[in-house]
């Protein structure tokens, strides 16, 4: 807690003495600043001495401490963490020593041994939701001829143990093997945490903890996707492709209440949403369908299996399939108005266009430039309703006033923008196009002209003073075409954006144009920087002759070629890219042509690598497919292991748009699970330090297991 600041030292002073200071040349006023430097010191380091007091407010480095006070061992790692000073290694300490682990020591030793506990453990250790089972009450065994039980309901729950499936309880079947199965199981003499002969669930003292590493991320009144109007059926997905829907979790009601489906970020099933239709739908729930603004009754919501579309609705009535994300009305009877969707998909991090917040850093004005104006807002009921408009708006005042060259464009609410789009920049303009804090407005690039491209175009113009102009993209996804950068453009970034790979999908969420481009720079110096975001193919065309090569910068990001065997970075007719090519902490999908590299690290390229220029350059704690002709890379896999065969690249899904998209499986190689410099994985989800919370998550397991029972993490996603 800091203090406010008082009056300083020499405005204490009487009058008297300050106005004779003044007439010698303030002597006294400059010692007495020197002093008041230190004083401040001073009590910054008295504010911090208190702060360090409480476990919410201390430094990192205060932590063990505090901890060791109450017993409290740290998690694996955290010295060596500590000991290093740069930015990743404090997101890093936040991971290996929680706050929230060490301040809830004491509660947790008082609920030792209790299932409830574990699932806390994981929220507050790796910050994974989870539910906690008992293997012992799901083993099938002979009832007794006596009954114990005197309750008609302790009967009736004992009577239900141990049965044979059922068929006709299809709910239950569904749940076979999950966090939530029903059924009983023979027994399993394995170990459930053994290291020899791993697999032993269903044993006596089993105790499974069973965690979701996919997030739930929300979606808010966008458009839904029209696939067939004269049949009335619609996709939530505003792609058009089918999409599974994942549940918004509602905070348990208790402590020692043990989760259920409601309380855990899954894919919702389709038995669920029948028997629950009520915990799922609705306004600030999982999902909602809402026509000329006004959701959808409750009553009138009807769970169905539309995989082949089969099911038509009664008049009255609206279809819902939460597993591929459909809607169906029935038969010629589509609203005129459109409709709008609200729902929530499940992904690994807030990667590509999103709702979830981000950090956008503060413009600053050029030199002798005026602070920045007010954002010419676009979107239902803002000042702009196109983006052309507030493109021609900003122009006109740029032309009126030279100040007014540094502009943002901020689109409001989650439209789909459907226009051709030409951004032309003069000299000294820095343009910035963001979505607003919690908005996903999408840009629809459609097939407008017969004989040129269709692409959203930034052009350099190269006229009037100043710099090369510069442009940010921010919270956009992209779909239709592909983004081109040409002319005098100075520096290009692509922040927290989803440039579709493939331009688009289909209904089975294949890409439907996999050789085109995402992203295009066309004769233009530009520095290109993507971070946090997904972009498909990378294509640079450049005279060689006239200038160097285009500067290249990739983070936190996915370059998705939508196939190892096609070009993710590469020139014209897959000629070698005329860029130097800088990325950390970034997954490539599909091969690199390149002409020279900077800084390569923490990386996972699915394909092969080609620089021209290999006598310069850095590759380091990465991933490089064999074949790939780099400058002398340095612990890269699979060479650093020596086992090409075993360690190789083993994703959830890599096809755009489903959950598991660009996520490492559990089966992974730990040479690319556990390959950074960091001890953390390869690629784009680097920053997840997910190994580190897996393994704080089960050392501390192991510390608070019933006695006598084997426990394991079992990820669910």
């Amino acid at each position: 807690m800091t203090a406010e600041p008082g009056p300083s030292l020499y405005d204490l002073l009487p009058a008297l003495h300050r106005r004779r200071d003044a007439e010698q040349g303030g002597p006294l006023e400059a010692l007495l600043g020197v002093i008041e430097e230190q004083r401040a010191v001073v009590g910054q380091a008295i504010d911090q001495s208190y702060a360090d007091l409480f476990v919410e407010t201390c430094q990192a480095w205060v932590l063990p401490y505090l901890g060791a006070l109450v017993g409290y061992a740290p998690l694996p790692g955290y010295e060596e963490v500590l000991a290093r000073r740069d930015e990743s290694a404090a997101r890093l300490a936040r991971v290996v020593a929680p706050r929230r682990d060490v301040a809830r020591t004491l509660a947790d030793r008082r609920r030792k041994g209790t299932l409830a506990v574990l699932e806390d453990l994981a929220r507050d250790v790796a910050d994974w939701p989870a539910r906690a089972v008992e293997f012992r009450h799901l083993l099938g065994f002979h009832q007794p001829v006596r009954l114990y039980a005197t309750h008609p309901a302790d009967t009736a729950d004992r009577l239900r143990r141990g049965q044979l499936a059922d068929l006709r309880r299809g709910a239950e079947l569904d749940l076979v093997d999950g966090p939530f199965d029903r059924l009983a199981h023979t027994v399993d003499v394995r170990r459930l945490d053994s290291a020899h002969r791993p697999g032993g669930r269903h044993g006596i003292p089993a105790v499974g903890l069973f965690v979701w590493r996919l997030g739930a991320y929300p979606v808010t009144r966008a458009p839904a996707y029209c696939r067939d109007r004269d049949r009335a059926h619609y996709t939530f997905s505003v792609l058009g492709n089918d999409t599974p829907l994942a549940t918004r979790p509602v905070r348990e009601p208790a402590p020692h209440h043990i989760a259920d489906e409601t309380n855990v970020p899954g894919l919702i099933r389709r038995r669920a949403f029948e028997t629950s239709t009520a915990h799922y739908y609705g306004p600030g729930k999982s999902l909602c369908v809402y026509v000329d603004d006004e959701p959808v009754p409750l009553t009138a919501i009807v769970p169905a299996d539309l995989s082949r579309w089969s099911y038509v609705p009664r008049r009255g009535q609206v279809a819902v399939d939460p597993v591929l994300g459909r809607i169906a009305f029935p038969a010629r009877s589509a609203p005129d108005t459109g409709v709008r969707v609200s729902y929530h998909y499940a992904f690994a991090a807030a990667l590509g266009g999103g709702e979830y917040p981000r950090t956008e850093p503060v413009p600053e004005p050029a030199p002798g430039a005026p602070a920045p104006a007010e954002p010419y807002r676009v979107g239902p009921g803002q000042r702009f309703e196109r983006l052309k408009d507030a493109l021609v708006a900003w122009r006109r005042d740029k032309a009126a006033d030279p100040s007014r060259r540094q502009a943002v464009i901020e689109l409001v609410g989650p439209a789909v923008l459907q226009e051709q789009i030409d951004i032309r920049l003069d000299r000294g303009d820095r343009l910035t196009v963001r979505a607003a804090p919690g908005s996903r407005p999408v840009l629809r690039l459609l097939d407008w002209y017969a004989n040129r491209p269709d692409a959203l175009r930034i052009t350099g113009t190269g006229r009037g003073k100043g710099p090369l102009p510069e442009i940010r993209l921010a919270g956009l996804l992209v779909t239709g075409r592909s983004v081109r950068v040409q002319g005098a453009v100075g520096r290009v970034t692509i922040s927290h954006c989803t440039l579709v790979p493939g331009w688009s999908l289909d209904a089975e969420g294949h890409c439907e144009h996999p050789q085109q481009p995402g992203l295009e720079l066309v004769r233009t110096p530009a520095c290109l920087e993507i971070e946090h975001s997904i972009t498909g193919t990378l294509v640079v065309v450049a005279d060689e002759t006239r200038s160097g090569p285009n500067q290249v910068f990739l983070s936190d990001s996915v370059l998705d070629a939508t196939s190892a065997a096609l070009p993710a970075l590469t020139g014209p007719d897959g000629e070698c890219a005329y860029a130097e090519l800088s990325a950390r902490r970034t997954t490539v999908i599909g091969s690199v042509h390149v002409q020279s590299v900077g800084l390569v690290e923490n990386s996972l390229l699915d394909g092969e690598v080609e620089v021209c220029v290999r006598q310069r350059g850095c590759i380091r704690f990465s991933y490089l497919a064999p074949g790939s002709r780099t400058p002398a890379p340095f612990h890269c896999e699979p060479a650093h292991s020596g086992a090409p065969d075993r360690v190789v690249p083993r994703f959830t899904s890599t096809r755009y748009g489903t959950p598991g998209y660009g996520q490492l499986a559990p089966g992974c190689a730990e040479e690319i699970r556990r390959g950074a410099d960091d001890g953390s994985e390869l690629g784009a989800f680097h920053d997840l330090f997910q190994p580190q919370r897996d393994d704080g998550l089960r050392t501390r397991l192991a510390e608070f297991t019933p006695a006598g029972a084997s426990s394991d993490v079992l990820f669910v996603t």
